[in-house]
């Protein structure tokens, strides 16, 4: 078997780590060396199946709680159908208000917002995306005992900064302010480039808007796809433009990490695209031209950064080996990915806030499919407990 360029130091420790049995991690890695993997390293076995529970949020045998009550999260990108829906042509709950009450119910204490747009028939109308807009849906927050945690709002997309850029930033920070967010970001990578020259103008840039950010008390936060946890071209021939066409086998967001100021740039990891790296950038060609494994360990990285992370998107996945990723998204606590052991592993469990997201979850079929299974989400996240040793 080929020998890891692993993250942890050695094969074995990686494979501790991952919380994976010796055997399938040997045949996991047996797939690697012969070129294909048959399936993620992390997430064989449906570990929630084996937490979960009808438990209260103190131990009674069974671990303590992963994640507080006044964590348990949801990025309302998920209800995105139901704060868009027409109240006047549904009895279902509509609107950013009636959206609120019912996740209340459901347990949720924080939301993340994904834009401040719902139906115009909806109370307070189609765009709150304003200070008037703001102050009725803080009042609505209040109401129903929630908090905003964050928005993928807007990040100006000159540099240098543009005057009417800086001005619609510096809103959007007011606006943050009004909901009562600690944090404020993006839901797109810094930027899409594998090349190291790239990633310092993002980290030049983000550290200018972190500026800004924290004087006006808000924390500044980007979020991943797959492709930022892929490894950076630095070295190795030039290709015709000039590039490197080769990797030192730094992973992008690892570098970007680095080029910021800790003080002023924060990061949300999405669980499930970091998985999916996981499973897609697992060797990369090195500077003299040797093909190199190097297996991402997403809990591995936020516990060497924590500070850096406060929140994550915890989205489940069922194993697929057809569609290129390595899952197919589901609702949370009905896949495979470990989240027993990646919350175990990073810990500060009064620090992250963990947003519940599925993308798949609005149908076009099944009008109240989204809150129903932001219901299954909550409470297969209310359930999780760290393992007894």
């Amino acid at each position: 078997m080929t020998a890891f360029n692993d993250e942890s130091g050695t094969g074995d420790a990686l494979r501790r780590a991952l919380g994976v049995n010796r055997r399938r991690f040997l045949s996991t890695c047996t797939a690697v060396g012969a070129g294909a993997i048959a399936a993620p390293v992390l997430g064989a076995s449906p570990a929630l199946a084996q937490d979960r529970g009808r438990g209260h949020d103190h131990d009674h045998g069974r671990g303590h709680v992963l994640v507080p009550p006044g964590k348990r999260g949801i990025i309302l990108y998920t209800v995105r159908d139901a704060t868009a829906r027409d109240p006047l042509a549904s009895d279902l709950p509509s609107g950013f208000r009636e959206v609120f009450k019912q996740l209340a119910r459901h347990g949720y204490r924080q939301v993340e917002f994904a834009g401040y747009g719902q139906h115009a028939n909806a109370p307070g109308g189609a765009n709150l995306g304003t200070v008037a807009g703001a102050k009725l849906l803080r009042s609505w927050l209040d109401d129903y005992g929630l908090r905003a945690q964050g928005n993928h709002g807007f990040i100006p997309p000159s540099w240098p900064l543009t005057s009417a850029d800086v001005d619609t930033f510096k809103l959007n920070l007011e606006i943050a302010n009004i909901l009562g967010m600690d944090h404020m970001g993006t839901g797109g990578d810094p930027t899409g480039s594998a090349y190291p020259a790239d990633w310092d103008v993002a980290a030049d840039k983000w550290n200018a808007l972190g500026r800004i950010a924290r004087s006006e008390g808000i924390k500044l936060y980007t979020h991943n796809h797959d492709s930022a946890y892929g490894f950076l071209l630095d070295g190795g021939p030039l290709d015709a433009q000039g590039r490197p066409t080769r990797s030192s086998g730094i992973r992008k967001l690892e570098y970007f990490l680095k080029a910021t100021d800790p003080k002023l740039v924060w990061l949300e990891m999405d669980i499930f695209w970091a998985h999916v790296a996981q499973y897609k950038f697992h060797t990369y060609t090195a500077h003299d031209g040797s093909t190199r494994e190097k297996v991402f360990d997403p809990a591995g990285l936020v516990a060497r950064n924590n500070k850096r992370y406060p929140l994550f998107h915890a989205k489940d996945g069922v194993v697929s080996t057809t569609n290129g990723m390595g899952y197919d998204m589901v609702p949370f606590g009905t896949g495979v990915i470990d989240y027993t052991t990646f919350f175990s592993r990073v810990g500060e469990r009064n620090y992250h806030n963990p947003m519940v997201e599925d993308d798949n979850s609005p149908s076009a079929t099944d009008p109240a499919q989204s809150l129903r299974e932001a219901k299954i989400s909550y409470d297969n996240l209310a359930a999780l407990r760290a393992r007894r040793r």
